[in-house]
């Protein structure tokens, strides 16, 4: 397909995002042929381990592409939501679960569908291009594609705080938040990327020393509160401005259920357990949350004025993130 190149390269299976003109941005017939190839290569024995890149310098994947999500919730019709949603998230727990290793090479943004992609990689690389974020606040949706696994096993309270804000991570902050593994040059990654297609091993990986972790020594205590609201009176107590400021301009409810969603991802057995949380959410958000609202501000109109009005309580949010029973996601054709 024209937005996404899969094919056998020697020793390793090679998936490459060829958009760099949308910034690689995930769709669903994408989403779908990643699942696809995946599975094809899991018993080939030729095939002894996977690369994922992108073309372009600007971004290995800045989110996912949701304007056909948008225009259908926007028509009343919130099953094209559902269903990219669910392949998306099958696709994700795919590459976590994979059998062989999966190694990333993330450059430039890498966000939200992209992190779902290359943040769930056995073996996952960041150059000095790297910004890697978890923005879904900003839209009126949640940190979705096991984005709350990796938030909720993030040091300390650094969590809460991207979760929360949306905040871009660096290389050394990706690294040390644990989004990423190894950071090495971007000059170097086309000859590790021909020794891993030519030896199909991983040992390969040669790190350079991490760079700076500006977050590793942050004061995000307050973001230990136990509600939004607890956490923006202890930000405004210690003079925090410029973290309210942002908080301010992200969805109420988006924001009280990311952080239920970090913080129950805490006693997860497995990412599996996390996505199928997360899409409870994202099943009701084109219905019933800020979504549709935040896409029109941020990303169709561009306004960057969204008029939230979804309701932000405690009750909602457990309605948002309760059990679909029929309809919660499920895994038979992922494995």
């Amino acid at each position: 397909m024209a937005d996404l190149m899969t094919r056998r390269d020697r020793k390793a299976g090679r998936i490459t995002f060829t958009r760099p003109q949308a910034l690689n941005a995930l769709d669903h017939d994408m989403a779908l042929a990643i699942h696809a190839a995946l599975a094809d290569w899991r018993d080939d024995d030729a095939v002894a381990l996977v690369i994922i890149d992108a073309e372009g310098d600007r971004a290995f994947c800045a989110g996912g592409d949701i304007a056909a999500v948008y225009r259908a919730g926007l028509a009343g019709d919130h099953q094209v939501g559902r269903d990219f949603f669910r392949d998306e998230y099958r696709m994700n727990a795919r590459i976590a679960d994979y059998p062989k290793p999966v190694v990333a090479f993330m450059q430039g943004f890498v966000m939200g569908g992209g992190v779902g992609v290359g943040g769930h990689a056995s073996h996952r690389i960041v150059g000095d291009s790297t910004q890697v974020a978890m923005p879904e606040t900003g839209i009126g949706l949640i940190p979705d594609v096991g984005g709350s696994w990796l938030l909720g096993h993030a040091p300390g309270r650094l969590g809460e705080y991207l979760g929360l804000t949306g905040g871009r991570m660096g290389p050394g902050d990706a690294i040390f938040a644990g989004f990423a593994d190894t950071y090495l040059p971007e000059a170097a990654w086309p000859d590790l990327i021909d020794q891993l297609a030519e030896t199909g091993d991983p040992g390969r990986i040669k790190g350079k020393p991490r760079p700076d972790a500006p977050l590793e020594g942050a004061d995000l205590q307050a973001f230990g509160g136990r509600t939004v609201g607890d956490i923006m009176a202890a930000l405004e107590a210690a003079g925090d401005e410029a973290t309210l400021k942002v908080l301010r301009r992200n969805s109420g409810l988006s924001m009280a259920a990311t952080l239920a969603l970090v913080r129950a991802a805490r006693g997860d057995q497995s990412l599996r357990d996390s996505l199928a949380r997360e899409y409870r959410f994202t099943y009701r958000a084109t219905a019933e949350s800020d979504f549709l609202e935040g896409v029109r501000a941020q990303l169709i109109d561009k306004d960057r004025k969204p008029d939230w009005q979804a309701d932000a309580s405690d009750a909602h949010v457990r309605a948002m993130l309760a059990p679909l029973g029929d309809d919660d996601l499920k895994w038979e054709e992922s494995r």
